[in-house]
């Protein structure tokens, strides 16, 4: 059943209790009241009588001194005949409560007068055949007599209209009901609308349409979760795209896994099978077996790299304390045997948060990359010459004879705000702007050729992204094709 239907049935329930009873209630009221009116009528017309009965008693002839039945009656039937409707019910009892005169029509019982005294009146509301009576009876006190008034007042007058008055009320309530009903169906329409509104939206998402969203139709509760419910959908959108990436990326990932295992492996097998199958000269034997051991060396740093990777992706931060100092003197002495560039180390003393293991491998990264991407053959500031590589777009301008850093490796480190940054920077061939962002994607290479050439597999800087981190940091590209590349990364303080 649906929620508006639940609606709108809990709230015609609940009226129609609350008219029901209220109606009852009010009916019930206006008919105790005029019943109290005709009760109270009816105990004051039988003093009336009484009084009128004592009074015509008085008028008997002295040489009574006790009144006989026989005026007993007769008073009593100018009584029955002195009402408006020229007769009224009525019954007289001796002091025995024998009856000594009774009206025509007067069925009531004789119940009523054990209950009555002399110093008493008592009355009940009584039924006979189709009406009802509201049976009194007092004491008269007459010529030395004590007689009983017994008298019956009509009163299907006021049942009567309690009756209509029920009647006229079970329809007016109908009536208020299926008008409300109506009423109440617009109103449950109109207040569950944001409801059907998030249910197709749910629907939506659920056939596979994420960027669905319900349209928020008010500001209370329901629109706050209309809106609660679209920031979640959008939290939701985000997460199946980053996992949709990842699925790509993994994809993408092992397509360039089985490429680059392949390349290698097809040259081992064709060398391998060539010295098997064939018997060759001592050179081509070299040859053939400096192609199975460079092979060979490229995938076993691939190995270890992905290795590396998949160890940085598991690995808990355990960053400690160290001295900047100690680092750059252990890259100072890594590289110091290095002739084919020229790299020069500047730091500024601090104390940063790092594994320093882990931040010894990016650095090591990323300086061998710049080494890779600074072979040139042109003048440096220096005026020293350094080996070239002749593709290289610094070669334009030295030939425009401007003064270029081709070849040289600047390694920073600087206190700045938010922490302590170092930068690795190299003025080599440098990185198209269209490639800056997939280059730490592993086995992505710019130049395929030339990293194969290097025995590079694309993964130092996956490698060097895993690691940052674990160290809450990331590493920040500024490159510029033909004019070289800067590398940086920041660590807490």
């Amino acid at each position: 059943m649906k929620f508006s239907i639940k609606l709108v049935l809990s709230t015609m329930i609940v009226l129609a209790l609350a008219l029901g009873f209220s109606g009852f209630y009010f009916v019930n009221y206006v008919f105790e009241t005029s019943l109290d009116r005709e009760v109270g009528q009816a105990l004051d017309e039988s003093s009336i009588l009484s009084f009128a009965f004592e009074t015509a008693a008085l008028n008997v002839p002295l040489k009574y001194s006790v009144l006989p039945d026989s005026v007993v009656e007769e008073i009593a039937s100018k009584l029955e005949m002195g009402g408006q409707s020229g007769g009224r019910l009525l019954r007289i009892a001796d002091e025995g409560k024998n009856i000594l005169y009774t009206s025509g029509g007067f069925t009531a019982d004789e119940g009523l007068l054990p209950q009555t005294d002399q110093h008493t009146k008592s009355y009940r509301v009584i039924r006979e055949q189709d009406s009802y009576y509201v049976h009194t009876c007092v004491s008269i006190n007459a010529l030395n007599r004590i007689l009983y008034l017994e008298t019956m007042k009509d009163v299907t007058g006021v049942f009567t209209e309690r009756a209509m008055g029920f009647s006229l009320y079970r329809k007016v309530t109908v009536v208020i009901l299926l008008t409300a009903t109506v009423i109440m169906l617009l109103i449950a329409s109109f207040l569950t609308k944001p409801i059907r509104l998030l249910t197709r939206a749910t629907r939506e998402m659920a056939a596979g349409d994420y960027t669905y969203r319900a349209r928020q139709t008010s500001r209370d509760e329901l629109g706050q979760l209309t809106g609660d419910f679209n920031r979640m959908a959008n939290a939701l959108e985000d997460n199946i795209c980053k996992l949709e990436e990842e699925i790509e990326a993994r994809e993408e990932f092992m397509g360039a896994f089985a490429h680059e295992l392949k390349t290698p492996l097809t040259a081992i097998i064709g060398y391998a099978d060539m010295l098997r199958s064939h018997k060759l000269d001592e050179e081509k034997s070299i040859m053939s077996a400096n192609y199975i051991y460079t092979e060979g060396k490229r995938l076993e740093a691939m190995s270890f790299r992905l290795l590396d990777i998949i160890v940085a992706k598991q690995v808990e931060a355990d960053l400690r304390e160290s001295p900047v100092g100690e680092l750059f003197a252990y890259l100072r002495e890594m590289f110091a045997e290095k002739k084919e560039a020229d790299i020069r180390f500047t730091h500024e003393e601090a104390a940063v948060r790092m594994e320093a293991n882990l931040i010894k491998t990016v650095l090591v990264n990323l300086i061998d990359n710049a080494c890779k991407a600074s072979e040139t053959s042109v003048v440096s500031e220096d005026g020293s010459t350094i080996a070239a590589d002749q593709d290289s777009a610094v070669f334009d301008k030295a030939d425009a004879g401007e003064s270029v850093k081709a070849g040289v490796i600047e390694v920073t480190g600087r206190t700045v705000d938010g922490g302590y940054r170092i930068a690795v920077r190299d003025y080599g061939i440098g990185i198209p702007e269209a490639e800056q962002t997939k280059i730490v994607k592993a086995f992505y290479m710019v130049d395929k050729s030339r990293a194969r050439s290097k025995n590079g597999a694309g993964l130092g800087l996956a490698l060097c992204a895993e690691i940052l981190k674990i160290h809450h940091s990331e590493l920040r590209i500024e490159s510029r094709e033909g004019e070289g590349s800067c590398f940086s990364f920041i660590l807490a303080l």
